[in-house]
């Protein structure tokens, strides 16, 4: 269903126009996925955008915080007496204006594929903290509560997408995975990530979608592809060597299927300064490291194409300037 060098996106859009930014998508990538609009909202930064229906979950827009509020209320009781093993929940328009404007753009249309993502459980319970400071994850009961939304969230987006496609993907969006192991957050073990991670992969997949992993920095590959994900996101720009300490694996991953989405285009400062030259190097560098024990052949026929992770910092000129390379790229290599 994937072709080989295909180019998707990573969610997030700097645009403020939700119309704009759905166009862009639209014309620009081979699998168009869904623009999430940080600039245009505090809702629709990372956790922000997955919490409705989340019990005790407290939004300050106006300060842009947000945090757990563990005060005595009847939402826990609620929540779990809604709760079934099938559950939907909704995202609404209010926290993803480029979600609901794509669908209203495609809707007379049909696609092979279409993208979405969802914020994974490791970066939604270790970004948000109740009213003391203490980080979610911590609290069993509610990392579990946590995850339970984001499977919900995920099963809406999965039904909503295959509508308009033959097929989904959702990328389960974990850029926290480069910071595990840090003294910040020494508490967290790789089984646990490695059940959250299973949890949401096997979530996917049961709703018969395809699923990635995006993570933008270094991370332990041995335990993401574990995680039961069909694509591997990771940053080829700054990263490849890193990947390539693991070629065991990989090559299972790839023969058994599995793909490699190449975020070959940054999305830091270093956009600024990338030309078309510099950047079929940093390609072909990551190439020839991971083809010294992994089949060119077979990397190649397993590869999509990114950007190394959203643009919605960036400007909107920078924004254009990362489809723009990824493209010609994608042109100079299928």
């Amino acid at each position: 269903m994937i072709r080989p060098f295909s180019t998707t996106g990573i969610g997030s859009l700097p645009n403020r126009s939700a119309e704009e930014a759905c166009r862009l998508v639209l014309e620009t990538f081979d699998i168009p996925f869904w623009p999430q609009l940080p600039s245009l909202s505090f809702k629709e930064f990372m956790i922000p955008q997955y919490s409705e229906g989340m019990p005790c979950f407290r939004l300050d827009i106006e300060n842009k915080a947000f945090y757990l509020d563990r005060s005595p209320s009847d939402e826990l009781e609620r929540f779990y007496e809604s709760w079934t093993e099938d559950t939907r929940i909704a995202i609404s328009e209010d926290y993803a204006k480029g979600l609901h404007r794509f669908i209203e753009i495609i809707r007379n249309r049909h696609y092979p594929l279409l993208k979405g993502h969802v914020t994974g459980p490791l970066t939604f319970t270790l970004g948000l903290k109740d009213s003391e400071g203490r980080l979610v994850f911590f609290d069993e009961e509610f990392r579990e509560i946590s995850l339970m939304l984001l499977k919900a969230k995920t099963r809406w987006q999965i039904d909503l997408l295959k509508t308009y496609a033959d097929g989904a993907i959702i990328f389960i969006d974990e850029p926290i995975l480069s910071a595990l192991g840090s003294s910040s957050y020494l508490g967290v073990s790789s089984g646990e990530t490695l059940r959250l991670l299973r949890e949401m992969t096997s979530t996917i997949k049961s709703e018969g979608a395809i699923a990635g992993i995006h993570c933008c920095g270094n991370a332990d590959w041995q335990l993401v592809l574990q995680s039961g994900a069909d694509i591997i996101n990771f940053d080829a720009f700054d990263y490849s060597d890193t990947l390539a300490l693991y070629p065991d694996e990989l090559t299972r991953h790839l023969e058994a299927g599995g793909w490699l989405a190449w975020g070959i285009v940054p999305t830091s400062d270093a956009i600024r300064d990338t030309s078309m030259e510099s950047l079929r190097g940093r390609f072909n560098h990551g190439l020839s490291l991971l083809s010294r024990r992994i089949p060119e052949k077979l990397l190649r026929e397993k590869l999509i194409l990114t950007p190394s992770c959203g643009t919605g910092s960036r400007s909107v000129e920078e924004a254009l300037k990362v489809f723009q390379l990824l493209i010609r790229l994608r042109e100079e290599l299928a």
